[in-house]
């Protein structure tokens, strides 16, 4: 199967209606990012077939979790939910901060030529981004645990706003250890075409 088959498919199975040039933009990401990666190993995944699942449909597989209209992706690297969700989603406003230059570089290449008009980009460790305003949605996918995930961006979340942490395995211990004035709303498992793994999104919101 041809990736553009593979990620149609995929999109399929997951229900989701992206917009008219969403797949094609997709892939462009897809191109940009296996280019890019072999000179500034944004990801450990070197087969493209393999991004389609391992990065493409699992950043896809949590885009209806979103509300926004302001999110952040924290940690983004190599943009990764945050391009697959400014894509699917136009109606959202996405923001990618990491503070690797490298990498910045390479996500402000990614909304150029891909015209990407509703995503930002920001180089800065996250604790002291200090935007003009906030977010209603704080994602990571690879950031860190969900306890310092919390501590470091609860100064960017919006009034009403959630964090929205995407993971593997179920985070018992990581869940436990988290301070009392913080919440699960919602865990939401997910099941990602062509990667036989265990993906969640978890939800939390201040108490």
């Amino acid at each position: 199967m041809n990736l553009s088959h593979q990620l149609a498919a995929g999109i399929a199975a997951l229900g989701l209606d992206l917009p008219p040039d969403g797949e094609a933009r997709l892939l462009a990401y897809l191109a940009l990012l296996d280019k890019w990666n072999r000179v500034y190993n944004l990801t450990a995944v070197r087969e493209a077939e393999r991004m389609v699942s391992h990065h493409l449909l699992d950043s896809l597989a949590a885009v209806p979790f979103f509300t926004g209209p302001a999110v952040i992706d924290v940690g983004s690297g190599g943009g990764l939910p945050g391009i697959p969700l400014a894509i699917a989603r136009p109606d959202l406003r996405v923001t990618l901060i990491d503070s690797i230059a490298k990498k910045t570089a390479f996500l402000l290449q990614v909304k150029t030529e891909l015209g990407l008009t509703n995503l930002n980009v920001a180089t800065a460790r996250v604790e002291d981004f200090r935007p003009a305003s906030g977010f209603d949605d704080i994602a990571s996918r690879a950031f860190s645990g969900l306890g310092e995930f919390v501590t470091l961006t609860r100064h960017l979340l919006n009034p009403g706003g959630r964090w929205l942490a995407m993971k593997g395995l179920y985070p018992n211990d990581e869940l436990a250890a988290l301070t009392p004035d913080v919440k699960v709303s919602a865990n939401h498992a997910l099941v990602v075409p062509g990667l036989d793994a265990s993906r969640h999104v978890i939800v939390l919101e201040p108490v």
